[in-house]
C-alpha cells in the first residue's frame, strides 16, 4: 500500500461526499460594485425546488416559521425559502401559479400598475431536474408544462439584457430579492442586504451571477429562510413562498 498515493485519494473522496451534504448549505454573502448580498445557489439535478402557498388546511402559511413546523411533522427538513412573488391581500398569487403540476392560478397577461405590471415580467419554473426563467410571452409560446411555476414583474435580465426600462440613474432603492438561471439545470435566488436600485439588481444577476435570464421576485417584503445562516426573516405575512426541502 502507498500511503503517499493513496492519501490524496482519501481527502479527494471525503471532499465528495462532504460536496454531496453541502448542497444544502448553498447560501453565502456576496460584495458585488460595493453593495452586499446572500445568494444561495442551487443544482436541480440534487436539490429539489417546491412552491408552497397553503397549507393543508387551505391558509397561507404565512411566515417560514409556519412551513418549515408543517414540514417537519412529515418527517422533512426546510433547507432554504425565499418568497416567491407577487400576491393578492388574500395571500394568493396574482400571476401564474403551478404547485406539484397543478395550475392553481393562470397566467396573467394584462396590463397594470406596480412592479408586476412593468412589462416584460415573467416566470420561474421547475420541471423535473430542470428548470429557468423565462418573460411571459416567451413562457406562453414554449408549450412548458412545469411541476412549478411562479410569475412575477419585472424581469431582471432578458437574454443577456438589462430590463430596457430600468435606468441606471434611478434613485428608487429598496431591499429587493429574485431569482435567475444560470443554466438549465442551475438556478440561483438572491436578495440585498442593503437597499439597491433596480438597474443595480439586474446588473448584479447578470454580471455577477452569470444568469442569463433573471426575474424579480418582491421588493421591501423581501425575506429569506436559511439555517446555515441562522436567519429565518419574519417582517411580514407572505404569499407564495419557494422552498428547499429534504428528507431528515
Amino acid at each position: 500500500m502507498q500511503v503517499g498515493r493513496s492519501l490524496p485519494f482519501v481527502l479527494a473522496l471525503l471532499a465528495l461526499l462532504l460536496g454531496a451534504k453541502a448542497s444544502w448549505a448553498a447560501c453565502e454573502g456576496v460584495e458585488f460594485q460595493g453593495q452586499h448580498f446572500t445568494a444561495c445557489r442551487f443544482d436541480l439535478t440534487k436539490d429539489k425546488i417546491g412552491l408552497y402557498n397553503l397549507n393543508s388546511s387551505g391558509q397561507p402559511y404565512g411566515f417560514f416559521s409556519t412551513l418549515s413546523d408543517e414540514l417537519a411533522g412529515q418527517g422533512k427538513r426546510l433547507a432554504f425559502a425565499m418568497n416567491g412573488g407577487m400576491y393578492d391581500e388574500g395571500l394568493k398569487p396574482i400571476g401564474l401559479y403551478i404547485e406539484g403540476g397543478k395550475t392553481l392560478h393562470k397566467l396573467n397577461r394584462r396590463n397594470g400598475a406596480g412592479n408586476f405590471h412593468l412589462k416584460p415580467n415573467g416566470v420561474f419554473f421547475v420541471k423535473g431536474s430542470s428548470g429557468g426563467v423565462l418573460e411571459t410571452e416567451a413562457y406562453a409560446k414554449s408549450g412548458i408544462k412545469p411541476d412549478f411555476a411562479t410569475q412575477s414583474g419585472p424581469m431582471l435580465v432578458i437574454d443577456g439584457a438589462i430590463h430596457p426600462k430600468f435606468s441606471e440613474t434611478g434613485t428608487s432603492e429598496k431591499f429587493r430579492n429574485g431569482v435567475g438561471a444560470i443554466d438549465a439545470s442551475h438556478v440561483v435566488f438572491a436578495i440585498s442586504d442593503e437597499p439597491v436600485g433596480f438597474y443595480d439588481f439586474a446588473v448584479f444577476f447578470r454580471d455577477g451571477l452569470k444568469c442569463r435570464n433573471a426575474l424579480f421576485l418582491d421588493g421591501s417584503i423581501s425575506s429569506l429562510y436559511a439555517p446555515e445562516l441562522s436567519r429565518n426573516d419574519q417582517f411580514r405575512a407572505l404569499g407564495p413562498i419557494i422552498g428547499v426541502v429534504q428528507n431528515q
